[in-house]
C-alpha cells in the first residue's frame, strides 16, 4: 500500500493512501496513537487563537486531540456527536456530507451542552480539514446554539491550503488510482 510520510513534533508516521471515491487521501488516524496525538496537541496549544473559551470537536478521531489540548490549555471541550443518542435532551442537529465518509451524516449537539457553548468563543478542533463541509456545517450548528467560532485548529489541511485554519502542516490529495 502506498504511504505519505508526515512528521509532527518529532513523531514521524507513514500514512496509508486510501481511495475515498474521486480522490485518494493520506489517512490520519489519531485513535490509539498517543505519541502523535500528544505531539500535535503540544504544537497546537501554542497556537490557540485569542478569545477561545471552549474547544469543540466532532467525534470521533479528533476526541483524543481535543482532550490533550484541553489538558495543556485548561480549556474545557465539548464533543459534537455524529448520531443522536437516546440520553440526549433537546439535541440540535445538522446534516453534513464529508469527503472521508462519502455519505451524509449528522452533527448533533446535546442540549445539555448548549449552556457551555452559548455566548462563548469557541475553537473547532479536528484532525484534518479538506473540503470544509464538516467545518461549515459545524460552524452553522455552533452559531445556531449561540457560540462564536473564533478559530479552527487542525493537525492538517488537505487539498487546498487554507488561511482561515490553524494547521500544523498540509496534506496533498492523490489521484484515485494511487489509493488502495
Amino acid at each position: 500500500m502506498p504511504t505519505h510520510s508526515v512528521t509532527i513534533g518529532g513523531e514521524t508516521r507513514e500514512l496509508p493512501i486510501v481511495n475515498v471515491g474521486a480522490v485518494s487521501v493520506a489517512l490520519l488516524n489519531l485513535l490509539g496513537d498517543t505519541r502523535l496525538t500528544e505531539a500535535a496537541a503540544e504544537a497546537l496549544a501554542a497556537r490557540v487563537p485569542a478569545g477561545v473559551e471552549v474547544l469543540v470537536t466532532p467525534e470521533v478521531k479528533a476526541v483524543p486531540l481535543a482532550h490533550a489540548l484541553s489538558v495543556r490549555t485548561g480549556l474545557p471541550y465539548v464533543v459534537v456527536r455524529k448520531t443522536r443518542k437516546p440520553y440526549m435532551v433537546g439535541a440540535i442537529a445538522r446534516t453534513v456530507h464529508s469527503i472521508t465518509t462519502g455519505t451524509p451524516q449528522d452533527l448533533v449537539v446535546d442540549g445539555t451542552d448548549v449552556p457551555r457553548l452559548r455566548g462563548k468563543g469557541v475553537a473547532i478542533v479536528d484532525d484534518v480539514v479538506s473540503t470544509g463541509g464538516t467545518l461549515g456545517s459545524l460552524t452553522e450548528l455552533l452559531e445556531e446554539v449561540g457560540a462564536r467560532v473564533v478559530g479552527t485548529m487542525v493537525v492538517f489541511t488537505e487539498g487546498e491550503r487554507r488561511d482561515d485554519v490553524v494547521a500544523l502542516d498540509h496534506l496533498p490529495l492523490f489521484a484515485a488510482e494511487d489509493g488502495a
